[in-house]
């Protein structure tokens, strides 16, 4: 065993080891150096501890004295949560800011013993050590010490930690939660202050632990065996799986050629009430057509036939509101409304749920917390919306019964509540001068859902016509329908995006139907319209598809989505165009060696399992040692034959075709931290490096010598720049194409959606379509020289 000889100055083998326990019942163990005699001390427990009795009753010796304790401390985990925290709880109250964990696993090593009951190994790291030794110096002279750290298994886990790293006195140490900031909900919540829930924390535990164990085992094999930086995940990888399932379901898609046929009617001798029916059946079954070839005889025949109206149908249909916002269905509708991503989705919405200044340095938590999965909602804030809605739209617009609804997602926490506005009479209108836009669009759009789900259902009245024709090939049956908003309901307020197929959540139709016909009523063929379809693959995951997947198998929990989608494309994985995520290769191969050698841990069912496990830890029904002690066994077995089986897939380094300019050798692409970079062959004897400038052919506008190149944030946020920087700082978040604008002649024109351009000189849009056949042309071009 080595420690360090405080004479030598540096780590020798330590003689006579000897274990022992320290008065304060600390294990270590004491001998003396090697090398010169020097007593020596190593903390920490070895097998030599095995039999040892510690101290039976340890005490901490002090030469301080004692500290007269006053005052009440109160510790969150961000700055500004701290300054919202502390106006509304005033004199008597010291609140301080943790910046979030301040205790983890070493980074360096697996930190968990996994022979000794899986012991985690925690350290404060060295950024967070003043901020440690602050706390525990105001925690050593509080009167009372709270810990008011976020509602979720992650904000006990980290009270959890302040309470052991700052050396807490547990008795006066209590736990508040709230979930929403502001002053009646605070001042709730320290009237009743509870304890730790140390089950949340085991849970929280737990989950750290075993995607640690699963991370640190099978990243390195990736490293040897395909490349540097790679990582594994529990949740991840099961992502990364249904990414490139789907990718490969389109890839292998064979489309199929199917025929629609619709006809124009009008009642008879009403040539102006014309309307649009389809052809449902032939024959009394269900109309299926493939072919060109075999529509055309039915056209004919139909152009033939006298129509006459068979059944009419009137009625009314009630359409009833979505529930108020989840974490999931907040990142999903702003990304279809907003193209928020997940992770400023959630950064938006903790700012506004930790406070914004209302005009007189009183900052107020706009929204409840944004972490949660439950559509719970108090009757506090019940009563004050439908109070707010019978004030502005009357009566009518509330039901009579308040609306209840049921969470869908596994393991909801029902304690928690939905993200909601925490007044509903701070309204977006008057809020909006004190946000910025992204805060504003986010804000009215969790006010604008929440408001709607206390409101009435929106009425249609409905009409459904089936159209009959007999000829001697064929009998046809044709089926209309349309409807008609007769109460608006909720959707004076809020309407829902349309889904991935276009519909929304009425499916509402509108084929002009005339309200009055009657049975056996003529009807005259004005028009039949046949038409081409292909059956369409199904759709890339966006990110908010993705999560809504995640979430249908109970995979993840809402901190986890938007930290997953991230890891995914920073780690190369993955990468988002137009909204939706493409896997790499790498993404493909890694995906592929998982499934091969680790089929459970990338397994959906297996992972939504782990979940349920972890959902039982939280709850007191699952001691998490036991957990981790099951999955473990057969996943250690998993790693040993990985490391034999699994193939060196290892590229061969790709040469930049430069030589080094330091020592004169070949320059290749290696991989790194924040992806591709230019470095020289014979690291680590030459340490030479470059960026690595991904270019995408467009020439710099501003300095008219350079080339646009894609870069990225420190965060990994994609923006585009010239490559002369510094010489030339043009930046610009959409990426700029090769096209001029028509409009000033000179313009640079960049990407603004699918289907156009904008000009950063004179800001017009323009229709992509403009530019289609000089594109054509360029491809063209290509492939002839090719």
């Amino acid at each position: 065993m080595q420690a360090y000889c405080v004479k030598c100055k540096e780590k020798r083998e330590m003689d006579n080891a000897e274990a022992v326990y320290t008065a304060s019942g600390t294990p270590g163990t004491k001998g003396v150096c090697s090398v010169c005699g020097t007593k020596m001390f190593r903390m920490g427990r070895t097998e030599a501890h095995d039999g040892i009795e510690p101290p039976v009753n340890p005490v901490r010796k002090s030469k301080k004295k004692p500290i007269k304790r006053e005052g009440k401390l109160v510790i969150v985990e961000s700055p500004a949560k701290a300054r919202t925290v502390g106006r509304f709880l005033g004199k008597g109250y010291t609140v301080e800011a943790s910046v979030g964990h301040v205790r983890d696993l070493l980074r360096s090593q697996l930190s968990v013993d996994v022979d000794h009951n899986f012991e985690p190994k925690y350290r404060v790291p060295n950024e967070k050590r003043k901020i440690v030794k602050e706390l525990q110096e105001k925690a050593a002279r509080a009167e009372e010490i709270y810990l008011a750290t976020d509602p979720d298994r992650e904000g006990e886990a980290i009270a959890w930690h302040l309470l052991e790293s700052a050396d807490m006195d547990p008795s006066i140490t209590k736990r508040v939660v709230f979930h929403e900031i502001t002053k009646p909900a605070i001042e709730a919540s320290f009237a009743e202050p509870g304890q730790i829930n140390m089950d949340l924390v085991d849970a929280q535990q737990a989950r750290r632990v075993l995607d640690r164990l699963v991370g640190y085992s099978i990243s390195p094999i990736l490293w040897r065996k395909v490349r540097n930086r790679l990582t594994a995940g529990r949740v991840q990888s099961v992502a990364l799986r249904i990414i490139v399932e789907r990718e490969r379901e389109i890839e292998e898609f064979i489309p199929d050629e199917y025929w629609r046929i619709s006809a124009d009617f009008t009642p008879e001798n009403r040539p102006k009430d014309q309307y649009l029916a389809k052809l449902a059946k032939i024959d009394g079954e269900d109309v299926k057509i493939t072919s060109k070839d075999e529509a055309d005889p039915i056209i004919a025949d139909m152009e033939k036939a006298a129509y006459f109206v068979d059944k009419v149908k009137k009625g009314t249909r009630r359409r009833k509101a979505l529930a108020p916002f989840t974490t999931s269905t907040m990142q999903q509708e702003a990304s279809s409304k907003l193209s928020f991503t997940a992770r400023r989705t959630m950064t938006i919405a903790q700012q506004l749920y930790e406070g914004i200044d209302m005009g007189d340095g009183e900052p107020v938590g706009l929204i409840t917390y944004m972490r949660t999965d439950s559509v719970h909602v108090s009757e506090l804030a019940q009563k004050e919306a439908r109070n707010y809605i019978i004030e502005t739209h009357g009566e009518d617009y509330v039901p009579e019964k308040i609306p209840e609804f049921k969470t869908k997602s596994k393991g909801a926490q029902e304690a928690h509540e939905a993200v909601r506005p925490t007044s509903t009479l701070r309204t977006p209108k008057e809020m909006k001068s004190l946000l910025t836009r992204d805060q504003y669009r986010l804000y009215q759009l969790i006010w604008n859902r929440f408001v709607a789900s206390q409101m009435s259902q929106a009425v249609y009245e409905t009409i459904s016509v089936t159209i009959k024709s007999e000829t001697d090939l064929h009998e046809y049956l044709l089926r209309s329908s349309d409807s008609k908003l007769i109460f608006k309901g909720y959707l004076a307020v809020y309407e829902e995006t349309l889904n991935e197929n276009g519909n929304g959540n009425g499916n509402d139709e509108h084929n002009g139907v005339p309200t009055d016909l009657e049975q056996g009523q003529k009807q005259d063929l004005q028009k039949i319209n046949p038409s081409q379809h292909f059956t369409q693959p199904p759709a890339r995951f966006s990110e908010a598809t993705l999560v809504r997947q995640l979430e249908e198998y109970g995979i993840g929990r809402p901190s986890t989505y938007a930290p997953i989608i991230g890891t995914l494309q920073q780690r190369g994985y993955v990468f988002r165009e137009e909204k939706r995520l493409y896997p790499t290769d790498t993404g493909k191969l890694v995906n592929d060696l998982l499934c091969e050698h680790f089929p459970n841990i990338v397994d959906v069912t297996f992972t939504a399992d782990m979940e349920s496990q972890l959902d039982k830890i939280a709850e007191g029904d699952e001691e998490w040692r036991k957990v981790i002690g099951e999955f473990y066994k057969p996943f250690a077995e998993q790693v040993e034959k990985a490391e034999e089986a699994m193939p060196d897939v290892r590229p061969e380094p790709e040469k930049v075709g430069r030589a080094c300019p330091d020592c004169g050798n070949d320059l290749i692409i290696r991989w790194g931290r924040y992806g591709k970079f230019i470095g020289c062959s014979t690291y680590p004897e030459c340490r030479y490096t470059e960026a690595w400038l991904e270019r995408i052919n467009v020439k710099c506008d501003h300095c008219e010598t350079g080339e646009i190149v894609e870069r990225r944030t420190r965060k990994g946020r994609v923006f585009y720049g010239c490559d002369q920087y510094p010489e030339c700082d043009f930046t610009s978040w959409k990426k700029p194409v090769a096209h001029k604008c028509p409009s000033c002649k000179d313009g640079m024109l960049v990407v603004l959606n699918k289907r156009q351009y904008q000009c950063l000189s004179c800001e017009e849009i323009v229709d992509q379509s403009l530019f289609e056949s000089e594109d054509a042309n360029k491809e063209s071009s290509v492939e002839q020289s090719a």
